[in-house]
């Protein structure tokens, strides 16, 4: 096929128009797995809703890195692309990709042909304008032929790079969710290292076996079916906040390999003597807010505070630890939801945060930062 290669800097890139048929026919749609409430399950599809059925046949993986697609945003574009008449109905280029090398033929000033790859392409922005294409095309199979699709193909990098272009063209905090970014931290070059350690504990508290707040972490869905104690944009900020803080010190002790296993065995440890302390019967209950976001972030802070105060052996630290935090089964029942927020009285959750910390650390005689 004739394309243009553009070079910026060290990158190669190529502009392509593909014929909307022949487009459609040469990419994958995929989208980051999620939990149920996140994409539509294809039990609870509708007979006559072809693209809630379309949507539901999407492949689905926690290697992807697109969002879910939008039914509501699928539908506006279709319907776009049928009043669409002077005016382009794909005015923008698509953002293409493939870990394959192409080879490019060049006849002169940058115009060529370039191969095509074995393999489809995955689509790093414009799922949804395809989408609609696809439908556009079942609908108005004639118009549809007309129209040809402007498309920047990347090629021959490894896939985080797809990644990575993803986060970079969607990061504004109006078009991908806080979560979702934090999902990807791992695989972006530019995202900070405190940033990423914080994300990789982060993945450990919600995925380990030994990890007292397994699947409670609301990632924007997950794997499990239980009910979720804490949004994973807000633990991440807590522990970001205390890694920020600790960041030369934990380069020198070796950095992310040496110390994310150790820091998330600082704040499991902690967490099973907060747990102990509170009583397994509260850990959990919805009539306590011991798990809720509020106590969470707050046990966080606190955890820090222990931490720099008690850095001692593994062993042994969740017992020394629990028998540190057992005056908490004192104000247990301080922390049942009726009544809570009378008990703690703020003026917002930032300040209801700052002083269940400041009480908890006080019960177990902890210096606060």
């Amino acid at each position: 096929m004739q394309a243009t290669q553009i070079r910026q800097k060290d990158g190669i890139f190529y502009f392509v128009s593909y014929r909307a048929k022949d487009l459609l026919a040469r990419v994958r749609f995929i989208s980051r797995f999620y939990g149920e409430h996140e994409q539509i399950p294809a039990s609870r599809v509708a007979r006559d809703d072809d693209i809630a059925k379309f949507i539901s046949r999407i492949e689905s993986s926690d290697r992807a890195f697109q969002r879910g697609l939008s039914r509501a945003k699928v539908r506006q574009l279709t319907n776009f692309y049928e009043t669409a008449v002077t005016q382009p109905a794909i005015p923008g280029t698509i953002l293409l990709y493939t870990s394959e090398r192409l080879n490019f033929r060049a006849s002169g000033d940058g115009v060529g042909s370039l191969s095509e790859p074995e393999s489809k392409f995955l689509i790093i922005d414009g799922q949804h304008r395809l989408a609609a294409l696809h439908f556009y095309m079942q609908e108005r199979p004639n118009d549809a032929a007309t129209i040809s699709v402007p498309c920047m193909i990347f090629d021959g990098r490894a896939e985080d790079f797809a990644a990575e272009m993803f986060v970079i063209i969607n990061s504004t905090p109006t078009r991908i969710n806080k979560s979702h970014l934090i999902d990807l931290y791992e695989r972006v070059s530019w995202a900070a290292p405190d940033r990423k350690f914080a994300a990789r504990l982060v993945e450990r508290l919600y995925g380990e076996g030994d990890s007292p707040l397994r699947y409670r972490i609301n990632r924007l869905g997950g794997r499990s079916q239980r009910d979720k104690w804490v949004l994973q944009a807000e633990l991440f900020n807590e522990l970001h906040r205390w890694v920020r803080g600790r960041w030369r010190s934990i380069q020198l002790a070796g950095g992310s390999a040496k110390e994310v296993p150790r820091y998330y065995a600082v704040v499991r440890d902690f967490l099973r003597a907060a747990r102990a302390a509170f009583g397994e019967e509260r850990w959990g209950n919805e009539a306590y807010m011991v798990t809720k976001p509020v106590t969470i972030k707050a046990l966080i802070r606190v955890c820090a505070d222990l931490a720099k105060e008690d850095d001692g052996p593994e062993d042994g630290r969740e017992a020394r630890w629990a028998q540190r935090l057992a005056p908490w089964s004192e104000m247990a029942e301080m922390f049942r939801e009726k009544g809570f927020y009378e008990r703690f009285p703020a003026r917002g959750e930032v300040e209801r945060v700052a002083r269940v910390h400041k009480d908890l650390a006080r019960a177990a005689r902890i210096e606060g930062r």
